[in-house]
């Protein structure tokens, strides 16, 4: 699949009045650069670690694309945001499980779209695709995800209803493959996720209207001092990140790049004016690879590692707590009998890394 935008610049006509013969005088044209969207490699081809790591490069770069996005001033509770990135997380999520269908493929297509979409300015849908032909399964779902989207309180809950809405695509995919017990995982994740959106929406901060006084009748010698203007709520963020680390390892040098400009930036959020939050917790994971002991001490010592490097940076350590869950709660779950020893070393490395959660972060 391709995206192509093209702009004709300008083009000038000229013709002669004195024959019958006219000239066409092309000025000039420029064309702009056609974005050609992330291409996975084909199923039957993913059969070494290169190939698989080229599809994760391709996987970071439409990552990186969504994070810029959010630096350029977009929320991350954006409605259309939110869902280029649970697009681009449910394609990831079939990939490693060796999904050989469509699926991946066009789940990160939607993703690219919006955020094509978004970075030239255009007008957004609300419309969500079933990718893959899957089954519009559970219509009381996609009804209930519409209404909170359009209701009152939408705003606080729109990131929640588009990740509801790309998981009834997801269940409705795995339906039409697998049936009704591989699509009640993600069926369970909407019915999750909708019902969060709906209590965000019913806490929303209603917006303050000021209603101007009636002017005086006539002038009075005396005034009294106008009663103070409401405070208006301070605006509540959602910050934090997932730092990963390669198999078996814990230290500073040890994490990926972009991981640790992910917590440069997150630092200068949490040290920036105007920003307070309650607690920073830190949150430990390893892969399955050793026993569950080792795992746990492994998890810690990331946890500490992370914790060290805010502090050194200038995060208050009486703000921050930490958990070391080893390999308990992965993220993906791992099969080395079903995956390919490519896509299973792939899988696992979404489970080393330490969860960075910013509590009660707002800005006054």
């Amino acid at each position: 699949m391709k995206f192509s935008l093209t702009r004709p610049v300008g083009c000038l006509l000229l013709s002669s009045a004195m024959s019958l013969v006219m000239s066409v005088l092309l000025l000039g044209a420029v064309q702009a650069q056609t974005p050609v969207a992330t291409a996975l490699t084909p199923p039957a081809q993913r059969l070494s670690d290169p190939v698989i790591q080229a599809d994760q490069k391709g996987y970071d770069a439409v990552q990186q694309r969504i994070r810029a996005l959010n630096d350029g001033g977009r929320r991350l509770r954006d409605y259309h945001l939110s869902k280029a990135q649970c697009w681009l997380d449910v394609s990831f999520h079939e990939y490693t499980r060796n999904d050989r269908s469509a699926f991946p493929q066009e789940a990160l297509g939607e993703a690219e779209k919006l955020i094509l979409a978004m970075e030239g300015g255009q007008a957004l849908s609300h419309d969500t695709a079933l990718v893959n032909g899957a089954e519009r399964l559970r219509p009381d779902l996609w009804a209930l995800a519409r209404s909170v989207r359009q209701g009152p309180g939408a705003e606080c809950a729109q990131a929640k209803v588009a990740c509801a809405e790309v998981e009834l695509v997801h269940a409705g995919n795995e339906f039409r493959q697998q049936q009704w017990r591989h699509a009640k995982p993600y069926i369970q994740i909407a019915e999750d996720l909708i019902a969060e959106a709906q209590a965000q929406a019913d806490a929303c901060p209603k917006p303050v209207v000021l209603v101007p006084p009636p002017p005086p009748s006539a002038p009075t010698p005396l005034t009294c001092p106008p009663d103070p203007l409401p405070q208006l709520p301070a605006e509540q963020l959602r910050l934090g990140l997932k730092v990963y680390y390669p198999t078996d390892r814990h230290t500073e040098r040890d994490i990926n790049p972009p991981g640790t400009a992910e917590m440069n930036a997150l630092v200068q959020k949490l040290t920036a004016p105007g920003l307070v939050y309650e607690a920073i917790h830190l949150v430990g994971r390893a892969d399955l690879r050793a026993p569950a002991d080792y795992n746990r001490t492994l998890s810690g010592k990331r946890v500490r590692t992370v914790r060290d490097y805010l502090i050194k940076h200038g995060i208050p350590a009486e703000r921050i707590t930490e958990e070391a869950l080893g390999a308990d709660e992965p993220l993906m779950v791992c099969d080395r009998k079903t995956q390919a020893t490519s896509l299973y070393d792939a899988c696992l490395q979404s489970n080393r890394r330490v969860d960075v959660y910013v509590n009660g972060a707002r800005r006054r």
